[in-house]
């Protein structure tokens, strides 16, 4: 599959490559070792070198997607007055590492978070106006050696790679929206998924940093896809999430973490199954590039039986959305009744250009909680998953709310002209309103046991409160399976 270059221009909304991280928690350091140290007495060797190897290295490195490796003192000495200002970004657009979950509201605890605490941005601040001392290199961190970008997988080595078709896109090409070929999944039996990574390959200069466009060295913007058993001469393009066999799979977007499914709600893949897409989005890179997408399945063993089906939660409005030229804090809502008592596994807010920030609230009763609030770069959108033991376990009945905060003005760079107004539409200069997290659903004996799990695990009271759990403030008992007048309860 070939672009050409046309007239029309592609939209720039901001450099993705400038990156001081992705995911990969790959160093453990002792933060409360760290804070002991004063301020004033922070260096490289013992306190920013650690800090850059766990949260920074996975791109900045060698062969990673950023555009300067930061692996010594002296590459990082070069940079070290626009790593503190991305550091010091926190949760909004441009902030590195691109992890934006706030940390003063909803819940704190999830898997693979990079992001650094506040004791960690002082200290690179510190660091940066004592002048930037190195210490004594004795203190450094053994170094890693980090694999070529095309082979590294986050999540761990895949089972099953597949591979799409590749495509050229030259370099002055417009934006582009549409299907790419269907590719037939090598798998002659069922197996249920634990993990999926999408990973872009292509032929991008490691050293070449480009033009400041939409993934900047990725031509691969987002796809929807499933995968699908299809009836013999079915077309793929036409019923890409129709049928009976068939999967849908989290969208891929530039700069996304794998997607970790719940360890009892595995994902399934169809033996014969062929991946299809809904809607690939392709962008110049700025010179020619072929590229292609590597699709990573990691399974959970042979006899893996899924314990918790995926929920149907249907959270957003990507339909009647008006954003207002010139026009700072505008507010979009979306609400949804939970119809089974579902567990939240991740939260995904999914906005465009002028989103800055996303927060959801689970509301019961006369109780109304913010699970959580994000910051948005749609440069770098990415999934949070809750760790294991704080995902949100809501019950049937329970109102899900989100409000996303828009910013149509100059302020937001990832807007190309705010002199104009918006509405939705698949185009990044057009707007999306919705949360694409992943949960599951439970019936009535899954989920008291798992409450009760929670509340024996924390060793929570009646007085203890849980975001995202409103039934866990009171002891529950699971009741006893049901019989029949005249038979014994099981075990007696």
């Amino acid at each position: 599959m070939t672009l050409r270059s046309t007239t029309c221009w592609g939209i720039s909304i901001g450099s993705a490559v400038f990156t001081l991280a992705m995911l990969g928690l790959v160093f453990a350091h002792d933060i409360e070792a760290q804070e002991e140290v004063a301020l004033s007495d922070v260096t490289y060797s013992r306190e920013i070198a650690p800090i850059l190897q766990r949260s920074c290295q996975n791109c900045h490195n060698a062969t990673g997607v950023a555009p300067m490796a930061l692996q010594t003192y002296e590459q990082v000495r070069r940079y070290a007055s626009r790593i503190k200002r991305r550091t010091g970004i926190r949760d909004r657009a441009g902030a590195m590492p691109p992890w934006y979950v706030e940390k003063d509201i909803g819940i704190q605890h999830f898997k693979d978070d990079p992001s650094l605490s506040d004791w960690e941005i002082a200290a690179v601040a510190a660091w940066v106006d004592n002048g930037m001392p190195e210490g004594d290199p004795a203190h450094l961190p053994e170094p890693i050696e980090w694999k070529d970008r095309t082979n590294a997988w986050q999540a761990g080595e895949p089972d099953l790679i597949v591979e799409t078709e590749e495509i050229f896109m030259e370099a002055g090409a417009p934006d582009w929206w549409g299907e790419i070929a269907s590719v037939q999944i090598p798998l002659d039996e069922d197996r249920y998924v634990k993990s999926v990574e999408i990973r872009e390959v292509n032929d991008i200069d490691p050293t070449d940093t480009g033009r400041e466009t939409v993934g900047g060295r990725y031509i691969f913007h987002h796809m929807i896809w499933s995968t699908r058993v299809l009836d013999e001469g079915e077309d793929p393009t036409l019923s890409s999430f129709g049928g009976g066999e068939s999967t849908g799979w989290p969208v891929h977007e530039v700069g996304r973490n794998p997607d970790i499914f719940d360890p009892e709600g595995g994902r399934l893949l169809h033996a014969n199954s062929t991946f299809v897409t809904n809607s690939v989005h392709l962008h110049s890179s700025g010179r020619d590039t072929r590229g292609r997408l590597l699709i990573g399945f990691r399974f959970h063993p042979e006899g893996y039986e899924r314990q918790y089906p995926p929920a149907r939660v249907v959270l957003g409005n990507g339909m009647d959305i008006d954003i207002q030229a010139q026009q700072n804090g505008q507010e979009l809502h979306a609400y949804e009744v939970l119809e089974q008592h579902t567990k939240l596994v991740t939260f995904e807010p999914h906005l465009h250009a002028p989103g800055e920030r996303m927060c959801l609230e689970a509301i019961w009763g006369f109780n109304v909680e913010t699970i959580s609030c994000v910051g948005y770069d749609h440069n770098w959108v990415r999934g949070y998953p809750f760790e294991d033991g704080y995902q949100p376990l809501l019950p049937k009945g329970t109102i899900l709310h989100i409000t996303g905060y828009m910013n149509n003005t100059e302020t937001n760079l990832n807007v190309p002209d705010p002199r104009n107004w918006s509405g939705s539409g698949n185009r990044s200069v057009s707007n999306m309103f919705i949360d694409l997290g992943m949960q599951v659903s439970m019936d009535d004996e899954e989920f008291l046991a798992e409450m009760n799990e929670r509340i024996e695990r924390f060793g929570l009271t009646k007085n203890d409160h849980v975001i995202g759990c409103p039934l866990c403030l009171h002891t529950i008992d699971v009741p006893s399976p049901m019989v029949e007048d005249g038979d014994q309860p099981p075990g007696d």
